[in-house]
């Protein structure tokens, strides 16, 4: 078992910067690929970054390419999302979410098996 804290959400305005931390319980982080996802009022879970069990290989949603930037360290059991040049559209719950599968199939909520409780990004105009 897997349990998922993020923290690091708040209010900012647009163009600015967030950063985004989950910590991860448990000796096998290194065998799960992580991912972000997020939530806004009315709308379904989207995918947003992935990171590969090894940090070597990321994917981004085509929204956040560019902006966003995902990492980890599988020593200290954390993944990271930084966010930069935040617009209002990026308000929304973030989660952090592990998957069993490798990145190529963890695109999606789906495969996600261990979640996180999130944490509120919300984006002032």
């Amino acid at each position: 078992q897997v349990q998922l804290v993020e923290s690091g959400g708040g209010l900012v305005q647009t163009g600015g910067s967030l950063r985004l931390s989950c910590a991860a319980s448990g000796r096998t982080f290194s065998s799960y690929t992580m991912g972000w996802f997020r939530q806004a009022p009315g709308k379904e879970r989207e995918f947003v970054a992935a990171i590969s069990k090894s940090g070597g290989v990321t994917y981004y949603a085509d929204s956040v390419e560019g902006r966003f930037t995902i990492s980890r360290d599988n020593a200290k059991n954390t993944v990271y999302l930084q966010m930069n040049s935040l617009k209002p559209e990026d308000t929304a719950v973030y989660y952090c979410a592990a998957s069993g599968a490798n990145i190529g199939k963890a695109l999606s909520p789906i495969p996600y098996r261990y979640w996180g409780q999130g944490t509120q990004v919300t984006v002032s105009s």
